[in-house]
């Protein structure tokens, strides 16, 4: 592997010094793109564009290839590879999202779920190494994983973006069937994420989609205890140089102070949290990352520098702040919007790191 060009990205997670604040967006391979919707049409379906290592190649890197001001590329594939590799059967219907034909409801099936063999992901571990060789030190690449208590969720509901109450009902009625789904989700995602650190991953990334639907205790004892299972268990080490992991829980930002004793090396912020009160709130323990709604990249190129330059401002002089989106690109982006914000992180950021 090509010793890294732009090591940015990874010295800001660790909260070393940086000439500038650096950014990736979260979802930047989407379907903002035009050059990605042609090559998903070539790819047939979304998953068989996440299985052909070309494929997932050519989509990681064209957001690169379009914005030379990116810092870091992540692993083009979905959070649900692991309920479809345990056999749930994921699908994704047009205009509907991720479908599951199995659901975990039962007793007799959640007693029987069981972690998979990781050569049922190996077309993931292609990918990371496909990808890694093809961007031959540029940037690092970011590999990731849903959080136990975010996969949980569409097991259990079959689907995304539901209110939860299988799942809760689960959690308050039958606890121990919903700790044995999370436990065996988060001993395969150390399984996983390991798996992607030795095909190529450079940092690692926990996406806790759904965790700010929960109570305060509750995230504790379903979200959070397992993401800290997790870190523990990660490779900390690979290529010679630490191997660090963001955790992100969107809608947590009531929790920082015990997800900053986690174990991750930063924590990403959704659009809710002022970054600057954030950082006061963790102090040195970790780097942040985000959090500028995605929304906006809708509107003004004006609008979004007037909006990056307050993020900024906000988190202040200093180093361990990597700037992204408060969650996802959403695919109604013009791409010269986002252009825009990537510039106009560039532009302001310099002052902070005199």
């Amino acid at each position: 592997m090509m010793e890294l060009q732009n090591d940015t990205f990874l010295r800001a997670l660790n909260r070393e010094a940086t000439d500038y604040t650096p950014v990736w967006m979260m979802r930047q391979a989407g379907r903002y793109l035009p050059e990605y919707k042609a090559t998903r049409k070539d790819a047939g379906s979304f998953m068989d564009l996440c299985r052909n290592a070309q494929f997932a190649t050519d989509v990681t890197l064209q957001p690169l290839d379009r914005y030379p001001l990116l810092d870091a590329s992540i692993l083009f594939s979905d959070i649900l590879t692991i309920p479809d590799a345990m056999g749930l059967g994921l699908s994704f219907e047009a205009g509907e999202g991720p479908r599951f034909a199995k659901v975990l409801q039962e007793e007799a099936d959640i007693k029987k779920l069981a972690v998979p063999d990781m050569s049922d992901l190996q077309y993931v571990f292609n990918a990371v190494t496909s990808i890694r060789k093809a961007l031959n030190g540029r940037v690092p690449l970011i590999g990731f994983s849903g959080s136990p208590w975010t996969l949980a969720t569409y097991m259990v509901e079959g689907k995304g973006g539901t209110d939860f109450l299988n799942t809760k009902k689960m959690a308050y009625a039958r606890p121990e069937l919903l700790h044995h789904i999370l436990e065996t989700n988060a001993q395969t995602i150390i399984q996983y994420l390991n798996a992607q650190i030795e095909a190529g991953a450079q940092a690692v990334m926990i996406f806790d989609s759904w965790g700010g639907a929960l109570s305060h205790h509750a995230y504790e004892e379903f979200s959070l205890n397992y993401m800290k299972k997790i870190i523990a268990g990660l490779t900390k080490q690979a290529d010679g140089r630490k191997v660090p992991c963001v955790m992100f829980t969107k809608g947590g930002g009531l929790w920082l102070e015990a997800q900053a004793e986690a174990g991750a090396d930063a924590l990403g912020l959704d659009w809710t949290v002022d970054i600057g009160q954030a950082r006061s709130r963790v102090g040195n323990q970790v780097a942040l990352q985000g959090n500028l709604d995605p929304a906006i990249l809708l509107s003004t190129p004006a609008a979004i520098e007037k909006e990056v330059a307050r993020i900024l401002a906000s988190y202040g002089q200093g180093n361990g702040h990597v700037f992204n989106l408060g969650h996802g690109i959403t695919q109604w982006t013009d791409p010269e919007n986002a252009g825009a914000f990537l510039e106009a992180v560039r532009k302001h950021s310099l002052q902070y790191h005199q």
